[in-house]
């Protein structure tokens, strides 16, 4: 029977092709604008990810997520260091600041300032250059994209080119000397990225009373993460989250405080609603253009039951084909941005939810046939 209900599924091919496409639109649009709302909310916390050294995260108390920077001053990192179960804490400077290259363009950065000493929270990953080359005087480390795009130099010829070591940058009328060129993950802003040392980055951002952006914490072995946060907070008086607390905070800000998530979900609901109705109307007349076969299955002696198995059979086969490419087309659109400014993303739960998405559509569709085809009389075989 299956066999059958496949036969006369495929033999009708214009309908059976229309019935994919809407499932494929629907399967895309469910994977494909989630998957690029998932890379964006992943750059807001993709310093913090980068970061992976540190266990904790020590920021003022009204902190709300990673770029909501209140400075603290200095003696805060000591008072940290005394708490019981620390192993080791960094100060870590994070800021903006504006750079002007030699051929007079200024452009707008982060600016990450290490501890002198470790260089801890530093680039994992340097294409040209070495970390400890900060410690050289005026020295900067830039980050590859930040390199190639908006810090690129202005050659004569109105061509440009990426940086380079030995190139010079003026940051807030401080003259700095790019000394190696790291990969670091893009962040929300897609601002350049400026490593330095934290007394550096202090000289050169404006001066304040408090510079201290975050004490970055290292756990004493066997230490639990959580109990040691609230230690640091009872006697500091400031907040502490654990990375991945740092990272979900950064991320519940932007889910609560920004238009994305319903901008996203307007698009995705769209996307469903337009797949189910090809598919459903598609489905439906495919449905009506076969019940005398489905009636001659009744007359043959066929139950109910064994119809609509049929059906579904038919429905749930659509479905995984146009769920497979839609899914396959949003990897391909994925591949093809991987190196671009665009965000994406596609986790294992996405995959679960637009192939959800696909079977209400399809369940939807056989539904609406089910009942033509369970109310059908034997007898229109013999009607003319």
């Amino acid at each position: 029977m299956y066999y059958i209900a496949l036969k006369m599924l495929i033999g009708d091919t214009a309908k059976y092709v229309g019935i994919i496409i809407g499932i494929t639109f629907a399967a895309l649009i469910m994977t494909q604008q989630p998957g690029i709302f998932v890379g964006i909310m992943m750059r807001t916390y993709s310093f913090i990810t980068d970061a992976a050294l540190p266990d904790i995260w020590v920021t003022y108390p009204a902190v709300k997520y990673i770029d909501d920077i209140q400075p603290m001053q200095d003696t805060q990192l000591y008072r940290v260091k005394s708490v019981e179960g620390v192993a080791w804490a960094v100060p870590l400077f994070k800021g903006s600041i504006i750079a002007r290259g030699t051929d007079g363009t200024f452009q707008t950065c982060n600016i990450i300032g290490l501890d002198d000493a470790t260089l801890i929270a530093g680039p994992a990953t340097m294409l040209t250059g070495r970390l400890e080359d900060l410690r050289q005087s005026d020295a900067v480390i830039v980050d590859e994209v930040g390199a190639k795009d908006k810090l690129a130099k202005k050659m004569p010829d109105g061509s440009k080119r990426p940086l380079k070591i030995g190139d010079e940058l003026e940051l807030n009328d401080n003259h700095a000397v790019v000394v190696g060129i790291a990969k670091a993950t893009r962040t929300f802003q897609s601002m350049p990225i400026v490593y330095t040392t934290y007394s550096r980055a202090t000289i050169f951002v404006p001066q304040q009373r408090e510079m201290l952006s975050f004490v970055l914490v290292k756990a004493a072995p066997g230490q639990d993460l959580h109990q040691l946060t609230k230690r640091i907070a009872r006697d500091t008086g400031l907040a502490a989250h654990t990375r991945e607390d740092f990272e979900n905070l950064t991320l519940d800000y932007y889910l609560k405080y920004t238009a994305m998530p319903i901008n996203f979900g307007v698009s995705v609901a769209l996307g469903f609603m337009v797949g189910a109705a090809i598919a459903g109307q598609m489905f439906y007349n495919f449905t009506l253009d076969n019940l005398r076969q489905f009636g001659a299955l009744k007359a043959m002696g066929a139950r109910d039951s064994v119809l609509l198995k049929m059906i579904l059979a038919q429905a749930l086969y659509v479905g995984l084909v146009g769920w497979g490419l839609g899914v396959g087309l949003a990897a391909l659109f994925g591949f093809a941005v991987r190196d671009s400014v665009m965000a994406f993303d596609i986790p294992w739960q996405l995959l679960l939810f637009s192939g959800g998405g696909v079977f209400v559509i399809v369940i939807f569709a056989a539904f609406i046939s089910i009942r033509k085809v369970i109310a059908l009389e034997p007898a229109i075989v013999f009607k003319s």
